[in-house]
């Protein structure tokens, strides 16, 4: 049996998920909060300070396990597999809606999204 590989033929690590944010909708930061919309469903989500922390680290190419080790435990005071049982829960939904994009492998992208844009002021 052959393990997982990456489109350029990398090895992946088994059981890992990948996040990126999705080139199809546009994003800001308000406070704590990212606001998404998604222009094919005409639908504006809200991501709270954990949701919002995960997309804005979700590059594609760092496991969602580390994002939660580091950026969720570590800021939330969370146990890590609580923390990452409801952030696979939470990208699964968003991919549903088009908001990112979800792997087991990398995830290549020319041209990575932005971060969400701050608020002026």
């Amino acid at each position: 049996m052959s393990s997982p590989s990456t489109p350029a033929g990398k090895p992946s690590a088994p059981g890992k998920r990948y996040v990126a944010r999705s080139k199809q909708v546009a994003a800001r930061r308000l406070g704590d909060e990212v606001m998404i919309m998604v222009g094919s469903e005409a639908t504006v989500y809200t991501l709270n300070e954990v949701a919002a922390a995960i997309w804005e680290e979700a590059d594609g190419v760092t496991p969602l396990d580390e994002i939660v080790q580091r950026r969720i435990c570590r800021e939330f005071d969370v146990a890590p597999a609580a923390a990452l049982e409801d952030a696979l829960a939470l990208v699964e939904e968003l991919a549903g809606h088009g908001v990112l994009i979800v792997s087991d492998a990398p995830i290549a992208q020319n041209n990575p999204p932005a971060a969400p844009e701050k608020e002026p002021g």
